[in-house]
């Protein structure tokens, strides 16, 4: 990925806007994921459903499949109704023509398969065509069934539900790289799981105190490393990112590293811990470096290297001054995403106003971007944008004092091999790419027109 001054060669794919007959606070997407090729994207939402993508040889993503995942429910014992907001997709790795993902609410895990069918059985001894028993006394042949060619179909249907585990709300999922088992994380636990046992799990780190008085720190985020099936990193609210080793013993509350940068004390502040507490962690590819995001930054951390991280990249620094503000809209309670691209060289997290930024390691260079329904014009280039704290330089400058704080990327997704991501902006999907010449040059990036049934809607709805 290059970065050039004038612009940024990542270019629209397809936007897609989920504007299903519901409510718009069901059509809301919480959480995007491509699989390990590329070639699927899940999205889920806040009403339950499952989306997933598949990209055409033209490069376009296109509606693969669409199902509804969870549904609502209510703890009688507790009195507490259970969303059916997907909180994490994660897929697991390919092993036969059919696809399988793991999809968790507050509460649930669900492990969904989705296979195709193009070939249906005729020739039932004891049903007719429409699955009804015969009458056995008029069956006085036997036949022998065929297959017959039929439209495509595609199914999901639930193969595992993984329940009762978790005391409180579930926020992170991770595959192991063993393909046998993952691992799920509400506030205080993290359980482990096998793939085909639903009726129990392990416990392997607890934070719980006996009083919960002397509660100090919730967990926010944990995921496996990507070769090591025996090394998991999980962070909290404090700031601290823990690497565990599952070889030393069962229960991982002793940590083997801890990962956190001390705070200058002239500097702290009653939102320094606020905005520390780590909102996401990303293993890079090579499985070397950790990718953790708090509300202000984006940090890059050297498994071999504990005191402090070998890269810090602000993200909106000009918010500092908006703390008290955020604090009281809730809006510094926020949980941003961050991404690597496939070679670990680029980094990617969203921001306020709709927008996200990409840092270049090598060069160093940092490029803010809008998803949003004005780039949605055919042969349109995405431009630049600035965020200026004083007077504007541009006239397509934006004043901080103007960012809507009601529109905000909290979910991004980066291809695991090419230069494609996909932007969650409220209920909008938005799929951008890297546009390359065929002799390998980058050429000036183009809108594809989106498909008859994803077409641009000429008005945004109001959130």
């Amino acid at each position: 990925m290059h970065f050039h001054k004038k612009n940024i060669h990542i270019s629209k794919v397809i936007n897609t806007f989920l504007s299903l007959p519901v409510s718009v606070t069901s059509d809301v997407i919480s959480t995007v994921e491509f699989n390990q090729t590329g070639e699927f994207l899940a999205t889920g939402d806040k009403g339950g459903r499952v989306v997933i993508f598949q990209r055409e040889p033209q490069g376009e993503y296109n509606v693969y499949s669409t199902f509804q995942s969870h549904e609502p429910e209510f703890d009688y014992l507790k009195s507490l109704e259970i969303e059916e907001r997907i909180n994490k997709i994660r897929w697991l790795p390919l092993h036969n023509p059919a696809h399988f993902l793991l999809a968790t609410n507050d509460k649930t895990i669900k492990l969904w398969k989705v296979s195709e069918r193009d070939k249906r059985a005729e020739g039932y001894n004891l049903r007719d065509e429409e699955g009804r028993l015969k009458d056995l006394s008029t069956v006085t042949t036997l036949q022998v069934p065929v297959l017959r060619p039929m439209d495509l179909l595609v199914e999901a249907s639930p193969r595992r539900v993984f329940a009762n585990a978790h005391a409180y709300h579930i926020n992170s999922i991770s595959v192991n790289s063993d393909c046998e088992t993952y691992l799920s994380a509400d506030d205080l636990r993290i359980n482990l799981w096998n793939l085909n046992i639903t009726d129990r799990s392990f416990n392997i780190v607890d934070l719980k105190p006996e009083n919960m008085e002397d509660l100090s720190e919730v967990i926010t985020v944990a995921e496996f490393h990507p070769h090591h099936c025996h090394l998991l990193a999980f962070s909290s609210s404090t700031g601290t990112t823990r690497l565990c080793d599952m070889r030393a013993s069962a229960l991982c509350d002793q940590h083997a590293k801890l990962f956190e940068e001390a705070v200058d004390p002239s500097h702290r502040s009653f939102f320094s811990e606020i905005v520390s507490s780590v909102s996401d962690v990303k293993f890079s590819h090579s499985g070397r470096y950790l990718l953790t995001r708090d509300y202000l930054a984006v940090k890059v951390w050297d498994l071999n290297m504990e005191n402090k991280p070998v890269e810090t990249y602000q993200v909106h620094d000009y918010l500092r001054t908006k703390l008290c503000s955020l604090y009281e809209s809730d809006c510094i309670f926020d949980k941003f995403e961050c991404a690597w691209n496939g070679t670990d060289s680029v980094i990617m997290t969203g921001a306020y106003n709709n927008y996200f930024r990409m840092f270049d390691r090598a060069s160093l260079r940092d490029v803010t971007l809008e998803a949003s329904r004005e780039v949605c014009k055919r042969r349109a280039v995405l431009q630049p944008r600035r965020v200026c704290v004083g007077k504007k330089q541009k006239e397509t400058d934006v004043s901080v004092d103007s960012l809507d704080f009601r529109k905000k990327i909290l979910h991004t997704a980066w291809h695991p091999k090419e230069n494609i991501i996909a932007i969650a902006a409220s209920n909008n999907l938005y799929i951008f790419q890297d546009r390359l010449t065929p002799n390998g040059h980058h050429n000036t990036p183009e809108i594809q027109s989106a498909p008859p049934k994803w077409q641009t809607q000429p008005n945004p709805p109001t959130y």
